[in-house]
């Protein structure tokens, strides 16, 4: 038997050195269109930036350690132009030789990756997405020296990673970013610690903005300004390469990527797609879904390779789009749909913010992080999370990702037994702390807003009441705020007026205590989702993209 993979990087690779371990027997033909195999392309940017030092260590393995530890017919420089999907052949050129040939196959693996969205056809552009590409960018930065200037065009994974690099060798950089935000995954008041990063370290951010052409050393914004561009970096997204399957008559998605079964098998029986350039199934909706992310790629690799071999298999679970990444000393993680996602779809949901310690607070070195939980009111199911911070987003994030995936609720986060010591965690870790709130909230033992619904409260008659103390008021408050401290309002709440009242504290947590309390005592009170933090971030985010592209303010 005869088994072509067409794309040697993860999810090729993960299908051909599984299927390897199954069947000694088999032919296992890899062709790889590109110079290079099974290479760390999460790597790259780190390469331009200095901080993976040495080239090879980003080449995990080549066509001869392949072909000598798992008999692999790995063939670099094959570039596959058709599959006559009836005849099972794959018509393939030698880009080395352009000698043209024609392989049979018993079964077929297409696992052709993602290609980036091009800015313009006429705009020298250039990408992170192959060793050859990074090559490119490090000739061209070597040649402009060190006054070099670059323009990053999106404001992703890919092009944040470009702009953290290219800001660790002493690139000046312009990132442009078509939307309103950086990070469009993120809500806004979760992205604007991020944007805050990218402005101090003397990145010019361009929001709402996009290059309309490019002269000699500069290019043409669409605001009229011109920038100077030794180097221009195309990073505003990808699309899946299925016009390869499309044209063997495969069926496509509506996403535009490779349709497939739970065993990652196409609308042909003979052949299986994995990788970014296929169709998942989201976990929230269960709706087909791109999401391009290595670990899935390597894990439906391995289980195309299981279907191919006739090992036993479990369906593919839906993908989560569980993400990392580090900017600028920030850490940012999500996984599973934003707020800005869930009210597009008219989904209901229910929001809650924190603001805690990494770990213990009177350990040494403990760091505050900006979390957000998002969930459905009916079943109390996560639907999503968001983490801003620098210590200990990672683990946290991984967590709420496993317990989407067992279908823990948001209130079962409060149960759940973490590790503790005062290094790495508080005795109610973070996660915890979600699931203490989003039970409040369940119960109704606790009512909240969220920052952009504060204005329509107060139109309408809610009071705002601040129950920091009397000092913090003063060094920045909420326009209108009356301030009657926590600790004083048992005896002081008389002076409040007759009205709905809406409390707020610095993040959220004396806040609660505050509505709990007045409560109580008989008034309708809701506490302010994340306190004066979130409402500063979400309300300067909203400035900034009220004002248009570029402005720079840090505050509203």
């Amino acid at each position: 038997m005869k088994t072509i993979i067409i794309g040697g990087v993860a999810g090729g690779m993960s299908a051909a050195t599984r299927l390897r371990r199954l069947d000694e027997k088999r032919h296992i033909v890899v062709l790889e269109r590109g110079p290079y195999v099974s290479f760390a392309n999460c790597g790259l940017p780190y390469y331009v930036g200095g901080i993976v030092a040495e080239r090879s260590s980003l080449l995990l393995q080549t066509p001869e350690s392949l072909a000598a530890r798992f008999a692999l017919d790995v063939r670099v420089q094959h570039d596959v132009v058709a599959i006559d999907a009836e005849a099972k052949t794959v018509s393939v050129i030698n880009r080395a030789t352009g000698e043209r040939l024609v392989e049979q196959y018993d079964d077929l693996v297409i696992a052709t990756g993602a290609s980036a969205r091009a800015t313009a056809s006429d705009i020298p552009t250039h990408t992170l997405l192959t060793v050859d590409d990074v090559d490119r960018v490090t000739e061209v930065l070597d040649a402009a020296g060190p006054e070099a200037h670059a323009v990053v065009v999106g404001a992703g994974f890919i092009g944040l990673e470009a702009v953290e690099n290219l800001v660790a060798r002493g690139v000046a950089v312009t990132l442009v970013q078509r939307g309103c935000q950086v990070m469009s995954p993120l809500d806004p008041e979760m992205a604007e610690p991020v944007h805050r990063a990218l402005i101090e370290a003397g990145v010019d951010v361009r929001t709402g903005t996009t290059v309309t052409s490019a002269s000699d050393g500069a290019v043409l914004l669409s605001d009229g300004s011109s920038v100077p561009a030794d180097l221009i970096i195309e990073a505003s997204g990808v699309r899946p390469q299925s016009d390869l399957a499309r044209a063997a008559g495969l069926l496509i998605g509506a996403t535009g990527g490779i349709a497939v079964d739970a065993q990652q098998r196409t609308s042909d029986p003979a052949i299986w797609a994995v990788g970014d350039g296929v169709e998942k199934i989201d976990h929230v909706d269960s709706e087909p879904t791109l999401v391009t992310m290595a670990g899935l790629a390597n894990r439906h690799g391995r289980a195309a390779a299981d279907a191919i071999a006739g090992a036993s298999t479990l369906d593919a679970a839906p993908a989560l789009g569980t993400s990392i990444i580090g900017v600028l000393g920030l850490v940012v993680a999500t996984v599973g749909w934003s707020e800005k996602r869930l009210v597009a779809s008219g989904r209901p949901h229910r929001i809650v913010h924190t603001h805690p310690a990494s770990h213990a607070g009177f350990y040494p070195g403990a760091q505050q992080m900006a979390m957000k939980l998002l969930v459905d009111p009916q079943t109390d199911a996560i639907l999503g999370a968001q983490i801003v911070g620098r210590d200990g987003v990672d683990k946290r994030i991984d967590v709420i990702s496993v317990a989407m995936t067992a279908g823990i609720t948001a209130s079962g986060l409060s149960r759940l037994e973490l590790a503790y010591a005062p290094q790495f965690a508080s005795a109610k870790d973070p996660v915890n702390l979600l699931g203490y709130v989003a039970e409040n909230l369940a119960t109704g033992a606790t009512r909240t807003i969220q920052w952009h619904e504060l204005d329509a409260a107060l139109a309408a008659g809610a009071v705002l009441v601040d129950v920091r103390t009397a000092g913090e008021h003063a060094s920045a408050s909420i326009p209108g705020a009356i301030n009657l401290p926590l600790d004083e309002l048992r005896d002081r709440h008389g002076e409040l007026p007759d009205a709905p009242l809406v409390v707020h504290c610095q993040v959220g947590q004396r806040g609660h205590t505050a509505a709990r309390l007045l409560g109580q005592l008989g008034y309708s009170v809701s506490n302010l989702d994340g306190g004066l933090k979130t409402w500063a971030e979400g309300t300067a985010a909203q400035v900034r993209h009220s004002a248009g592209a570029s402005a720079t303010s840090l505050r509203p």
